[in-house]
């Protein structure tokens, strides 16, 4: 209950400093100097992860990127600095510079990819399960079983288009997984994601979070 409370408050404190523009995406890379402006609230850095409204200036310094998932258009963009574009329902209007690549998504890809900043949060506060675990003694029902098959299709797809260091794959199975908490085979994924980016502390500590709920 008290983990519940803090992570509501987190995510009301979120809303008010961000300010009230709807969810268009989802930075699941940054790397240098990267900051944005919203249209209303306070600016900030860009952190990984980070829900991105619509009205959000993003600045990339020289040196800089930052790579975003358009939810609506399922729709992935990277930007190199310098550069500055703001985040549109269907992707980013750019101020300065142009996207240096950008990748269309599997259909359902960023629904599941919409729900990564909570289960980030979820591993933080120690994790807090909604559906029953499947297990060898309670079989996944049918519908399950091709829930998380058509996610592993996807998947597949998904890694044959991204470049060596991109994780978004391996959060988008991480995320379908966790539906059913199929915890063993999250702890894979999360290893995977390590192995493409073993500085990565957010990484880390989903890493560290599955392996203590796998069976060992």
């Amino acid at each position: 209950m008290v983990r519940r409370m803090i992570f509501l408050l987190f995510i009301l404190a979120s809303g008010v400093a961000r300010g009230q523009g709807a969810d268009v995406g989802l930075v699941n890379m940054v790397s240098g100097d990267v900051t944005f402006v919203p249209s209303a609230g306070t600016p900030g850095k860009v952190q990984a992860f980070m829900k991105v409204r619509e009205g959000d200036r993003i600045n990339v310094a020289g040196g800089g990127q930052v790579r975003v998932v358009f939810f609506e258009a399922a729709r992935q963009e990277r930007w190199m600095g310098p550069a500055s574009f703001r985040a549109g329902k269907v992707g980013a209007e750019p101020v300065s510079g142009k996207p240096a690549e950008v990748t269309t998504l599997p259909a359902g890809a960023p629904q599941r990819l919409a729900r990564v900043p909570e289960l980030m949060q979820f591993a933080k506060l120690g994790g807090i399960q909604v559906r029953g675990r499947i297990t060898p003694a309670q079989k996944a029902s049918l519908e399950q079983q091709t829930a998380v098959a058509e996610a592993r299709s996807t998947y597949d797809k998904m890694r044959q288009d991204s470049a060596a260091d991109d994780i978004t794959p391996e959060l988008f199975l991480y995320a379908a997984l966790y539906e059913y908490l199929l915890f063993d085979e999250m702890k894979g994924v999360a290893e995977e994601m390590l192995r493409k980016q073993p500085e990565n502390e957010d990484v880390k500590t989903l890493a560290a979070w599955v392996r203590s709920r796998a069976s060992r």
